[in-house]
């Protein structure tokens, strides 16, 4: 069954988190637990979860939970329930496909809402959340030994000994100068957006199942690092980008190169995605933007909607803590057919445009290699998607793929002229361009050229081998793409960072189930060869 989300007014922005509060309802002939669970907060709202589950030893066959929220915080999307609202009393209802539980068995439904205000009043099938007992009033203990791990000029890195408690503790609080930052599972946080040269008071404190807070540590205080230009990463010099003509412009409307690495599918080599890794790609690499590759079939976003969107949140969110901008690749492939996939993409681009919206590090590529389908039909569907995303966020570039595997047409005997003579009816675009160099020769290369003169371009993949993203490296022809690109100031993004055998993967097999990335020790020679050329100074202009 597919998720089904509602949308009401409001508007959020992210940083990954986890809290939990358990609440229960009396036994009964329709009794059943409701645990409250915030999935991620990041300040001025949260997304939470309930939890139904039934605890008799019959089937029920409906449930309702009812809760109120305290003045000044609303709700806003929501999903997997039907909801009713009168003032701040909310009453979610089952939908016709999750209301029958058996015995033990449990179903979930989500919403955002906006400020910090938790449910209260709550009741599930009438009966007091609460069930009138006590419960468990025993807070954790207190973290200790908080610490930083690493700083850069824009974030910290954080770890902390875990808490204790006699029931389980389900969360941290993190705190910056008295403010909540981040709220997390595990004992490790990263709190971005900050100035350089600058120190910060930082603090932690714990929480259980039932809600009950450790006190905080004691507070740390952290310095970031020093930075150069507006802030030093490439996210704060340049800001906002747009497109200028046929070039990608900085805040200050001058045409800029990013240079940088595409994951491969995040659900294959999510572990090469860790703060570790990310740390080495900003810092070691120096790189200007991560590509966040998310396959819709083949074992991705299709199979879990929920976790492949979360996932995605959790990976801009690191990208943006350490100053890189963050493509969201909505890695289209087999069917080559965008349309195959539009209700999806619509769900999909709506939650991450309408949760990133205020930052301004994002782009969105919403077909990554069209294939099988004519140029007019992969332009109906960005007609269609487009406008999705702009009326959540109105200011971020939207990157277009294009035919035959987004070789401007070329890989079906077509050409960029198809595209020039009939462009895409928006503004704040560029269309994709993909080339692999040992399988790409002269004619790819010139059409790259001359579309560059017509259209604004990004090279959203590439890679040193075959189209297959493995063999040989053709490291020669590689270079001629990548002068080209430099002298026409085309932005691009390698394929790809992670520890796949293939000769495409940057690191050698079994870096990833390890914590050291950086350096040329644990790289294969495509990736020595890309670092070495994301390594290269910037020349981001600034006036």
């Amino acid at each position: 069954m597919s998720r089904l989300r509602t949308t009401l007014a409001g508007g959020l922005a992210a940083a990954l988190a986890f809290a939990g509060v358990l609440v229960a309802a009396p036994t009964g002939a329709h009794a059943a637990t409701a645990s409250f669970a915030k999935v991620q907060d990041w300040g001025g709202g949260y997304e939470a979860r309930f939890t139904v589950r039934n605890d008799t030893s019959t089937t029920i066959t409906s449930w309702r939970v009812e809760f109120d929220l305290p003045t000044g915080s609303t709700l806003g999307s929501y999903w997997d329930a039907l909801l009713t609202s009168s003032g701040n009393r909310h009453t979610f209802t089952n939908r016709s496909w999750n209301g029958t539980l058996t015995a033990g068995a449990t179903t979930t439904f989500g919403f955002i809402v906006n400020g910090s205000g938790t449910p209260t009043n709550c009741t599930v099938n009438g009966g007091s959340c609460t069930g009138g007992g006590a419960g468990d009033t025993q807070p954790p203990s207190v973290p200790t030994n908080l610490r930083a791990t690493a700083t850069t000029s824009s974030s910290i890195s954080l770890a902390w000994n875990a808490s204790t408690d006699n029931v389980a503790v389900t969360g941290y609080d993190v705190y910056r100068g008295g403010a909540l930052a981040t709220t997390v599972t595990g004992t490790t946080a990263t709190i971005g957006g900050l100035s350089p040269s600058t120190s910060y008071s930082v603090s932690v404190r714990a929480r259980d199942a039932a809600g009950n807070t450790s006190a905080q540590t004691g507070a740390l205080t952290v310095t970031t690092a020093a930075g150069g230009g507006s802030g030093g990463t490439p996210a704060a010099t340049n800001g906002q980008l747009r497109v200028c003509g046929v070039q990608l412009c900085n805040r200050f409307g001058r045409p800029i190169q990013l240079r940088g690495m595409s994951t491969h599918g995040i659900q294959w080599y999510s572990q090469c995605v860790n703060n570790a890794s990310l740390d080495a790609l900003a810092t070691d690499w120096n790189a200007d933007v991560l590509r966040i590759s998310m396959y819709i079939q083949e074992g991705g976003y299709e199979t879990n909607p929920r976790l492949f969107t979360d996932r995605v949140h959790d990976y801009i969110e690191r990208a943006t803590a350490r100053g890189m901008y963050a493509i969201v690749d909505w890695h289209m492939l087999t069917p080559g057919d965008p349309h195959h996939n539009l209700a999806r993409a619509r769900t999909f681009f709506t939650e991450i445009a309408q949760r990133h919206k205020d930052k301004t590090n994002i782009l969105y590529e919403i077909a990554n290699e069209p294939n099988g389908v004519s140029w007019s039909s992969i332009k109906s569907y960005a007609e269609q998607i487009i406008p999705v995303i702009r009326a959540q966020d109105p200011d971020g570039v939207v990157l277009v793929g294009t035919r035959a595997w987004s070789s401007l047409g070329l890989s079906e005997g077509s050409s960029e002229t198809e595209i020039i003579s009939n462009p895409v009816n928006a503004t704040n675009i560029m269309y994709t361009f993909h080339f692999y160099a040992a399988s790409h020769g002269t004619s790819y290369l010139n059409a790259l050229s001359r579309a560059a003169d017509r259209l604004p371009i990004f090279v959203t993949e590439f890679g040193t081998q075959t189209a297959s993203g493995d063999g040989a490296n053709d490291f020669a022809r590689a270079q001629e793409y990548l002068d080209l690109m430099a002298t026409k100031k085309i932005s691009w993004v390698n394929w790809n960072f992670s520890d796949d055998f293939r000769s495409g993967a940057v690191f050698t097999t079994g870096t990833c189930n390890g914590s050291s990335y950086t350096g040329t020790g644990v790289l294969k020679p495509a990736g020595i060869w890309i670092r070495d050329r994301i390594r290269t100074p910037d020349n981001f202009p600034t006036s």
